[in-house]
């Protein structure tokens, strides 16, 4: 009987050897690779920002996996053929839409030493080096906004599940039982209501609060609305701050917001998934004044820090709140003793078992230095004023306000005809182009073009590229 099992599993382990190459076979399968990566690399300046998705189809797998496997030359080349060509290409130094990034390649090589040692971040006794390294990276990102010391964070897959965690820390420091009135702008991103929803607070008493002229919280209508609520025996819970809308870049003023929710007994949110760590510049630092006095930040490395996506952070200024809202165990996995390199990440976090993402920052930071990302961004913030004052001299344009940080919001008014359809057709040309991939937003009913500057691949030539863009596109339409 024992021998008979034995040889079966004999058997079974033979079947297995293709999960384990050997040392050759890693050699030649990382060679080709990492060419592969780098030729993607070597043709991202002259390539479209936008290729069309029918391309997915090039190659036609069949069966979709096979039961022995496939050539690897041939598993590359459908790679490159079927899925980094076809859609946008966020690596493009001349993509322009939503809030770029762009992916830092040393980020890439983080990715791949993470997934190679398969160190699990979630728990300080299990891999204490991978867990130092995030405890300093969210310790060196709340520094940026200026936190204190007995700030914690963690990092996670984006801004939503940032917001998400600062909420419902949020909900177990200042609305546990429920009840609580939230206070935000008509311009809070949507994942802030799903948030909301997903931490049962989707029905709590919701106040959309006015905007200015530039799109920013008004402080007037803020104290009107945390007032009435008070007199009215509805306990002000959640303001929800946007530290550069999507729309506009709009910052609001947080200074005078944080005051009033001191006052007022209020949890203040600052989102700054997309601009929040452009304090990490003296521009973005002055821009931003008053962040470091909100009670959580959600920010996105993958944005201002050009990291590829799936890299956000929520960070809570008392960090004790962050760990208690979180921190669980199971008997299965009891801390295997004291640790000195921090909190384990599963404590201050939704997620046990994680990706070590931290690899993706820290690398970056140790390669290029802090000073590369910090020059970096000011240019983006200097190549946003630079496409706002190129449009504003040229005829029939309307460039719309300054820019706060790297998003322009701009429209075309033609001499005749529907403006918000002209500008909706003058999208779609510039789209189909692919030279320059741009986006789209309503603000108010008026369709706007959104020109958002982030990649760290994006200089000067490439924004001279999208205003020639955008004039062509016009010209085309008859403008």
């Amino acid at each position: 009987m024992i021998e008979q099992l034995r040889a079966e599993i004999e058997a079974l382990r033979a079947q297995t050897r293709p999960l384990e190459p050997d040392a050759g076979q890693r050699r030649a399968f990382g060679e080709q690779a990492l060419d592969h990566a780098l030729a993607y690399w070597d043709q991202v300046e002259a390539a479209s920002s936008n290729r069309p998705w029918s391309e997915v189809f090039a190659q036609r797998l069949d069966p979709e996996f096979t039961e022995e496997g496939r050539d690897a030359a041939a598993v590359l080349d459908y790679v490159r053929e079927c899925v980094d060509a076809p859609g946008f290409a966020t690596t493009s130094p001349r993509f322009m839409a939503y809030i770029p990034g762009g992916a830092v390649p040393y980020s890439a090589f983080g990715d791949l030493l993470a997934a190679a040692s398969n160190k699990y971040s979630g728990f300080a006794s299990a891999s204490p080096g991978a867990v130092r390294i995030e405890n300093a990276c969210t310790q060196w990102l709340a520094e940026v906004i200026g936190y204190p010391k007995e700030a914690a964070g963690t990092l996670t897959s984006g801004g939503s599940i940032a917001n998400l965690t600062a909420i419902v820390a949020a909900r177990e420091a200042r609305d546990p039982d429920g009840g609580g009135a939230v206070y935000v702008t008509r311009f809070a991103h949507y994942c802030i209501d799903k948030a909301l929803h997903i931490a049962g607070r989707g029905r709590a008493p919701k106040r959309i609060v006015a905007t200015d002229d530039h799109c920013r919280m008004s402080i007037e209508a803020l104290e009107q609305a945390l007032e009435q609520d008070r007199r009215a025996g509805v306990r002000p819970w959640l303001v929800v701050a946007s530290s550069g809308t999507v729309d506009t870049g709009a910052i609001d003023p947080l200074p005078q917001i944080a005051e009033l929710c001191r006052r007022y007994g209020a949890w203040l949110h600052a989102d700054g998934a997309y601009g929040g760590l452009f304090a990490l510049c003296d521009e973005g630092r002055a821009l931003l004044r008053g962040i470091e006095q909100a009670d959580s930040v959600a920010l996105d490395p993958h944005k201002t820090l050009f990291l590829p996506y799936g890299t956000g952070a929520a960070l809570v200024r008392d960090g004790k709140l962050l760990q208690q809202a979180f921190s669980a165990s199971g008997e299965y996995i009891r801390p295997l003793g004291e640790s000195e390199v921090g909190p384990s990440p599963a404590d201050l976090s939704p997620e046990l078992t994680r990706h070590f993402r931290a690899m993706r920052l820290w690398l970056p930071l140790q390669m290029a230095g802090v000073a590369a990302f910090r020059a970096a961004q000011a240019e983006k913030l200097a190549l946003a004023r630079y496409f706002h004052a190129r449009l504003s001299e040229i005829d029939g344009w309307d460039p719309g306000p300054a820019p706060d940080l790297s998003v322009v919001a701009f429209r075309y008014l033609p001499k005749s005809g529907d403006v918000d359809q002209f500008n909706e057709r003058l999208m779609q040309q510039i789209q189909q182009e692919g030279r320059v991939m741009m986006s789209g937003t309503k603000i108010d009913g008026s369709y706007r073009l959104r020109c958002a500057i982030l990649s760290f691949r994006t200089h000067l030539e490439h924004v001279d590229d999208s205003i020639d863009a955008v004039v062509r596109g016009a010209e085309a339409l008859g403008g």
